[in-house]
């Protein structure tokens, strides 16, 4: 009873620590001097105009001593372990064959390993390429998982946020767009949460379900 009990609080580790990334991200808001990609002397965090990078940088783009860098950077790591637990537990909730799970398992693995690269020289460019590549295979494999399970909802809610990726990289490279990626960034970032943290919740009322089912019979 007390190891199962444990097992259900590892599950939801993913949802423990995207709530702790949102207060610790809005918490590092305040605290962020100033500057954005449109004004280098504006003051303050513009949740329009600010990328969620800006943030983990030792110097604001006004040129100031950046004190939201440790709570920006606190908030990724228990982004990317929250997202780790997730892609490494997923599998064995939506029954995927070997084949696919280790696929997942491995790319998710990477891509959060790879956004951690974010605090080394690396250059910031690619390590959010390297990051968003085995993110999308790790995701592509979960979309199949969950049209193999009839979660429609689910399914149709990671299209929706291969699409937002997308639109988030074809304004990256956009000069007339650019401006307007700082905000997409922000409604991607919510919605890929949201979306884990509903598998995450989804997946362990229906395992714990068909456990119930098995007990029963």
């Amino acid at each position: 009873m007390v190891s199962g009990v444990k097992s259900r609080y590892i599950l939801f580790l993913p949802v423990f620590g995207s709530i702790v990334f949102v207060i610790l991200y809005i918490t590092a808001t305040f605290y962020y001097p100033g500057g954005s990609q449109k004004d280098k002397n504006t003051l303050g965090f513009s949740w329009i105009h600010n990328y969620w990078c800006n943030l983990l940088n030792e110097k604001a783009i006004n040129g100031q001593a950046n004190p939201a860098q440790p709570i920006a950077a606190t908030a990724m790591l228990f982004l990317c372990f929250s997202f780790l637990v997730f892609w490494i537990r997923l599998p064995g909730q939506l029954a995927l064959n070997k084949q696919t799970s280790r696929t997942i398992q491995f790319s998710g693995t990477l891509a959060m390993l790879s956004t951690l690269l974010l605090f080394t020289p690396i250059h910031h460019d690619l390590s959010i390429n390297i990051s968003v590549f085995f993110g999308l295979i790790s995701t592509t494999g979960t979309l199949m998982g969950l049209y193999r399970q009839n979660f429609s909802s689910l399914f149709w809610m990671g299209i929706i946020n291969i699409v937002l990726i997308a639109v988030n990289n074809a304004l990256y490279y956009s000069n007339d767009w650019i401006r307007f990626l700082p905000l997409t960034q922000k409604i991607t970032f919510v919605l890929f949460i949201i979306w884990m943290c509903a598998i995450t919740i989804k997946t362990e009322r229906t395992f714990k379900r068909r456990e119930e089912d098995i007990t029963i019979e």
